[in-house]
């Protein structure tokens, strides 16, 4: 990647957490439909320029890069695709929020009116985003996501550890492992974070390598991506905390991980058409998560979830590229980037 051209990055993070978006200098990504460009991303053909943008010393293991590109689907204002450390993503909801903000307030698209639609094209489908907005300012964006639905409740895995765990897993822009938090002995607040994270990273592994998953009609989005702790806050508030590789905790309440909680909650019969519930990050971050109505995906029941969060610019940056830089392909340390740094670091 050292000859690659500079790279213009708007910083933003939607409720603490951090989502840099990629707006000038994104490289063509090969595929004729976004699917198949996240296929391309996490192919060994990707995983070059995903390293030289996710790894040290360009970033940090606490954040995402979003490639903004233009969109394959004629509805769509534009398409982008998240970068993480271990993989790029098909969906997000506060990089959507991320996203749509750093468009709206830099004028790669026009603020149109105090609520403002964008169009987001994402490799799960399309999301609508209405951004409220006031004097040149994203003030809140709501996300209408893809439909969300239950692939299994009460999934029981044995640890030695933790004795048996019980996992929902479900899809709401990527597939989530949903883990009530006491079944750990721990809460969701900042003292047991480096916990949640540790253990977090060993349950999702174990639960991948119990129960395969894949979308029914977009085979690209596979596996689970990530494991979300949640805590039941009384008075319609759920406490969540979405484990995120190299190991650390989502600053922010979740997006997709609320839209996987969401259909969990409709399928056990707890949560009605139109009503909302808030779900808050460990550092009290909040989502207002509305279950907008029913539909279908490949003939299972989904549900319509409505994200809504806070998003904010806070600079830019310009990142370059030196044929002489060593370190050009990046590398993370374990002191750092955890415990899985070493397979970060030697298979990308």
């Amino acid at each position: 990647m050292s000859g690659a051209p500079s790279i213009r990055m708007i910083n933003t993070h939607a409720e603490g957490e951090l989502g840099y978006v990629a707006i000038e200098g994104v490289p063509d990504i090969p595929g004729a439909s976004l699917a198949e460009r996240l296929a391309w991303l996490n192919s060994d053909s990707g995983t070059p320029l995903r390293r030289h943008l996710m790894l040290a010393p360009r970033a940090n293991p606490a954040c995402s890069v979003n490639l903004v590109m233009e969109p394959v689907d004629p509805r769509a204002d534009a398409a982008f695709i998240i970068l993480q450390p271990n993989a790029a993503h098909a969906s997000s909801g506060s990089n959507s929020i991320c996203v749509t903000t750093a468009l709206l307030e830099t004028g790669r698209l026009p603020m149109t009116g105090p609520d403002t639609v964008v169009t987001l094209e994402t490799a799960a489908g399309l999301v609508t985003a209405t951004a409220s907005c006031r004097d040149g300012k994203c003030e809140r964006v709501s996300l209408d996501m893809v439909p969300s639905f239950v692939e299994a409740l009460d999934v029981p895995l044995d640890t030695g550890e933790w004795g048996r765990i019980s996992a929902d897993i479900c899809y709401g822009g990527v597939f989530y492992a949903l883990v009530d938090v006491a079944q750990v002995g721990l809460s969701i607040i900042p003292s047991d974070a480096a916990a949640l994270a540790r253990i977090g990273m060993a349950l999702k592994d174990r639960f991948n390598a119990a129960h395969q998953v894949a979308h029914p009609e977009i085979p690209a989005i596979n596996g689970i991506a990530y494991l979300m702790f949640r805590e039941d806050g009384g008075d319609g508030q759920t406490r969540t905390a979405t484990v995120m590789p190299p190991g650390r905790l989502d600053r922010s309440p979740c997006g997709t991980g609320s839209s996987a909680h969401l259909a969990a909650l409709h399928a056990r019969g707890r949560i009605a058409i139109g009503q909302t519930i808030t779900t808050r990050s460990v550092i009290g971050s909040a989502f207002e998560v509305t279950l907008l109505g029913v539909s279908e995906v490949a003939g299972r029941a989904a549900v319509l979830p409505r994200i809504s969060g806070r998003g904010w610019r806070f600079g830019e940056t310009l990142l370059e590229s030196d044929a002489s830089d060593i370190f050009a392909d990046g590398y993370a340390v374990s002191d750092v980037w955890g415990p899985d740094a070493a397979a970060l670091d030697h298979n990308g």
